[in-house]
């Protein structure tokens, strides 16, 4: 089992009519710069454990369960939307920074978010670290109508019981399952995040801590021009940071590449890429040694 360095706290606070579920390593402290860490799709907050533990300096990490994830309660809601996530950290951050602005760092959805958020609320970010998000594919609006009815199709099937999340006899299956998603991960580190991913329900059986209306597709289009508007709007310096595996290749099987996010990065005013050898994409998971001697450097400025 996977020990860690150094241990989180565990606080439940009000966020828009939800109770949210934080974690946070460290303590608050002058010319300390709150570092918040924004997880992604189908993860938890814990799963930046390994990174926190391989810094080098005593950071103050604030890390969310986002809505529906985690210990975070889920809304009464059959379906999620992209803008309350931006919400929600905005009323995070006020919550636990509200006269300074903080480091910003996001991995895969959180990533989105976190590019998101510093181009609408550039006063609110010092530095911006993107792990792996990449957006999404460039939508037209000739799919509107069949994406609409995908939408609601999806939720009839969620309403009918059909849209589920499988559940595991142990906590080893859990592991498992994470070994299988990310071969280089582990068996310690699998057997730890296993306990945070799922807890057992009542049946005994353990249950992935993930609502599973998050699988349901969103009924809006993906807007790149809005997207790079925003992106035009971020004041940061910001670091994008990609795995050595063309993960967007894999995804989207030619849909959208690489070349295509690079490019939709030259709206961001300030920012350079980096690639972390020898990682996927959990690269938090695969190299937390190389990705926070990346970090440290690019938060100290």
């Amino acid at each position: 089992m996977y020990q860690p360095k150094r241990v989180f706290r565990s606080e439940f606070v009000p966020i828009r009519n939800l109770t949210y579920h934080v974690l946070l390593w460290g303590r608050p402290g002058p010319g300390k710069v709150p570092l918040v860490m924004v997880h992604g799709w189908m993860d938890v907050a814990a799963s930046y454990q390994f990174i926190v533990d391989a810094f080098a300096q005593d950071h103050y990490v604030i890390a969310p369960d986002w809505r529906g994830y985690g210990l975070t309660q889920s809304p009464d809601a059959d379906n999620y939307w992209f803008p309350d996530y931006l919400a929600d950290l905005d009323f995070l951050i006020d919550h636990y920074s509200p006269d300074a602005p903080v480091h910003l760092v996001g991995h895969s959805m959180g990533g989105n978010v976190a590019m998101l958020y510093a181009g609408i609320r550039p006063q609110r970010v010092r530095r911006l670290v993107n792990l792996e998000g990449f957006g999404m594919p460039l939508t037209r609006a000739s799919q509107a109508p069949r994406r609409y009815a995908r939408w609601m199709d999806e939720l009839k099937a969620f309403h009918r019981g059909e849209t589920t999340l499988k559940r595991y006899e142990s906590v080893t299956g859990v592991a498992s399952r994470l070994m299988k998603t990310n071969t280089r991960l582990g068996q310690d580190k699998a057997n730890w995040l296993a306990q945070h991913w799922a807890k057992p329900d009542a049946d005994g059986m353990w249950r992935i801590l993930g609502d599973p209306a998050h699988k349901i597709t969103n009924a809006q289009l993906y807007r790149v021009d809005e997207v790079l508007e925003i992106y035009k709007s971020i004041t940061a310096p910001s670091l994008c940071v990609e795995s050595s595996e063309d993960n967007l290749t894999q995804w989207w099987k030619g849909k959208y590449t690489l070349a295509e996010y690079h490019e939709r990065l030259k709206a961001v005013p300030n920012v350079r890429r980096a690639v972390v050898p020898d990682s996927g994409h959990m690269v938090h998971h695969d190299q937390p040694g190389e990705l926070a001697l990346l970090l440290e450097g690019f938060l100290d400025g």
